[in-house]
């Protein structure tokens, strides 16, 4: 029988366990969740790592010895060294209003006191039985762990569901972290207490601690700083990203979202009330509360991703940089949660983990005041796009090559005082006409060719083109987190539906192997007519080698509104930061077109689309350089 499990009123409550869950995991099992990754098609989490995950919870709540062999090893060495360090239990962790939360514990078994982490599950069905490993690894640390799945979140029937409406970080999410504070310091008697958070749960570890002062460090993984902008920026609503959120929950919209929320999803997925919708973010954004933070002087650890696909990088680091407070930004490769994945769910036990390794090291600087080079560090630390060493992946089980690649040297790391030193200079790159035969548009130093301005080039608008963000929603960026970013053909892109422009090869200026070395925001002018009132654009960047394929540096959208039917309207935006190498002799190609799948547009299905650049109101690329 399971054992018994401490609650808020001091009575017991036994851990239910995951119906229909087969509890042995082998070897080759691992291995395979930790060469899958996270991510399944359709932006769900992979069946796999659901059953990893629930199989670690199981055997650490599990009553007496883990049976021989139910367990890989090294895994079950590390829960049974767990288990004699701590103490697991199961609560059910009731609010201000009465919804009972669901929470896991981790109680140090050594006289203390000991810091506490408390840890709100991110945007999924499961819970927080998706993170054992993250517990695993504070517990060893000496922290007491409190994780629980905020409020509504769940799918019925399984022990890691809440209670409640998701509130989407809202003022009941915050009193409920609060209540999970209270909970904490009236159970562990904690020496400090700091918050972990992943994806949602890191949004609202940081509002929590915004307005707790208890909350003396945040760790935010694949987070957020500005909801606002990461749903609706330049004019342009993140569809796909909210689609996918909103089917994440466990149930249908109408048992899972109260009046209010409903009404503003719906008004955001039909382009309606938009003002609204944007306050609506703002109330729920760290961003919005950083004088808070600020007079708290919580220390706050950023760790993001440079494709992120649901929380745009330049929200977060715009939110990082204005923050007062001890801090780090860690940027990696690939797409949300790709680089945390296997390490919250502790696929590899013992395995050094640079991404988690620095989050718990911060954690143990500021809750427990170990000096262990937390103090020292820069204040951002990026991944260089794309420049890890790779060989083709073989399959764990048969040992033939799966037709990806896996990473055996990692990417170069660039460590910088402030966000303000990743770029120390710009380039600015003049786009010009067409070429010869209808060619290409060309990318040329903005003061050198007369070219530059005095051009219109046209395209068809609201047909999408080879020229997209992504392939698929995470899934693409997951693939580049493992060493197998997508490569685009540039002759594929349908140039009815879309404008490029392309520079000569890049002759690096120290003789060395990088072109360009992109470090930072890029910005982008263009002057935009059309025959209708409205018009969408989104601007990709590619690195493209000499046979024509490509690999994506940056993108962002725009739509345009309120234009006046075949009149210039000039407009400038940014694309999303990165840390690019272009290789000497690759060229960089912008291109222009009209649609994304990640994205609402407003363009008008074959309305033609003009480009130009006018004298005085030149077209130009403006390049961040490092």
């Amino acid at each position: 029988m399971p054992q018994p499990h401490a609650t808020t009123d001091g009575s017991s409550e036994e851990f239910p366990g995951f119906p229909g869950l087969r509890t042995t995991l082998t070897e080759a099992d691992t291995e395979r969740v930790a060469a899958d990754g996270l991510w399944a098609s359709g932006g769900t989490v992979h069946p796999e790592a659901v059953r990893f995950g629930q199989t670690v919870v199981t055997a650490l709540l599990a009553d007496g010895p883990l049976p021989e062999g139910q367990l890989p090893g090294a895994l079950a060495e590390r829960i049974d060294l767990v288990r004699g360090l701590a103490l697991p239990g199961y609560h059910r962790v009731e609010t201000s209003d009465g919804h009972r939360l669901s929470a896991f514990s981790l109680r140090q078994l050594a006289p203390g006191p000991h810091p506490l982490v408390v840890v709100p599950s991110g945007w999924t069905p499961f819970g927080w039985g998706l993170f054992p490993g993250a517990y695993l690894a504070l517990a060893l640390r000496g922290h007491h762990v409190l994780a629980y799945t905020p409020r509504g979140l769940g799918i019925p029937g399984l022990p890691t569901t809440s209670e409640g409406y998701v509130d989407v970080a809202g003022p009941l999410d915050v009193a409920d972290g609060s209540t999970l504070v209270d909970f904490g310091v009236e159970r562990f008697a904690p020496s400090a207490i700091g918050f972990l958070g992943e994806s949602y749960g890191s949004g609202i570890s940081q509002l929590v601690a915004a307005h707790d002062e208890r909350v003396a460090a945040v760790v935010a993984l694949s987070t957020w700083g500005d909801l606002a902008a990461s749903l609706y920026e330049n004019r342009t609503r993140h569809l796909a990203a909210v689609k996918a959120l909103i089917g994440f929950t466990g149930g249908p919209v109408e048992e899972k979202f109260d009046d209010e929320n409903r009404r503003i999803l719906d008004d955001f997925l039909n382009d309606r009330n938009l003002d609204a919708v944007v306050r609506w973010g703002e109330r729920r954004s760290p961003r919005t509360y950083a004088d808070l933070t600020d007079d708290h002087g919580t220390p706050t650890f950023y760790s993001h991703t440079w494709h992120e696909s649901l929380f745009a990088v330049n929200q977060t680091v715009d939110t990082f940089d204005r923050l007062r407070v001890p801090k780090r930004l860690n940027l990696w490769i690939g797409d949300h949660a790709a680089p945390e994945g296997a390490g919250l769910l502790g696929t590899s036990p013992g395995t050094p983990d640079p991404v988690l390794d620095e989050a718990y090291a911060w954690l143990d600087h500021h809750l427990k005041g170990e000096r262990n080079g937390v103090e020292d560090w820069d204040e951002v630390c990026g991944q260089v796009m794309f420049t890890y060493v790779t060989e083709p992946a073989l399959d764990p089980v048969t040992g033939r090559p799966t037709g990806a690649r896996r990473i055996v040297e990692p990417a170069v790391r660039e460590s910088r005082p402030t966000w303000g030193d990743v770029t120390v200079g710009h380039e600015v790159l003049g786009l010009t006409g067409e070429g010869a035969g209808g060619t290409d548009g060309r990318l040329v130093p903005a003061d050198a060719d007369a070219e530059t301005t005095g051009w219109r080039r046209t395209f068809l608008a609201g047909v999408d083109t080879e020229a997209t963000a992504m392939g698929e929603l995470l899934r693409t960026g997951q693939a580049e987190w493992k060493g197998d970013p997508k490569i685009y053909d540039t002759h594929k892109i349908d140039r009815r539906h879309a404008l490029a422009w392309t520079t000569e090869p890049l002759v690096p200026a120290d003789g060395g192997p990088v072109g360009r070395r992109v470090r930072g925001i890029p910005r982008l002018r263009l002057t935009v007519r059309s025959t209708v009132t409205t018009a969408g654009l989104v601007a990709h960047l590619f690195d493209v080698a000499e046979d024509g394929t490509a690999h994506i540096i940056t993108h962002e959208p725009l739509n345009a509104y309120d234009l006046t039917a075949d009149q210039d309207t000039t407009v400038t935006w940014n694309l999303q930061a990165a840390a690019y190498d272009v290789p000497a002799g690759h060229r960089l190609m912008l291109v222009v077109d009209s649609k994304d799948p990640l994205y609402g547009d407003a363009s008008v299905t074959w309305t033609q689309t003009e480009l130009g650049s006018p004298p005085g109101a030149a077209s130009f690329l403006e390049l961040p350089l490092g």
